[in-house]
């Protein structure tokens, strides 16, 4: 069985034992997450599909969360030339790594 979900502003394709970063969620490693926004769930015959418009109401996918944590710098330089102007910033995004342990549709 798999399920698309939304967080974060994104669409995810999961399915039971997978393993996501996700943009950061609030919990404690070793929480478990429920996701209520689902687009689409189903198995791989066409029968067995739901779909959502623009959400499956009482579906829901529960996970567990494995790791709180940032990830790697991206650097932002500016420069301008003949002026004498540069600046230089790093990034880390956080994110929280999830893995997926019941689909409920």
């Amino acid at each position: 069985m798999f399920a698309i979900i939304k967080s974060g502003g994104k669409q995810y394709m999961v399915q039971e034992g997978t393993v996501l970063f996700l943009e950061l969620l609030k919990g404690e490693v070793g929480a478990n997450v429920e996701f209520n926004e689902i687009l689409l769930s189903g198995n791989s015959t066409p029968e067995s599909l739901k779909i959502g418009s623009p959400l499956i109401e009482g579906s829901k996918v529960t996970g567990k969360i494995l790791e709180q944590g940032k990830g790697v710098k991206k650097i932002v330089f500016r420069y301008k030339s003949k002026t004498r102007y540069k600046k230089k910033k790093g990034h880390r995004q956080p994110f929280t790594k999830v893995e997926i342990l019941k689909i409920l549709a």
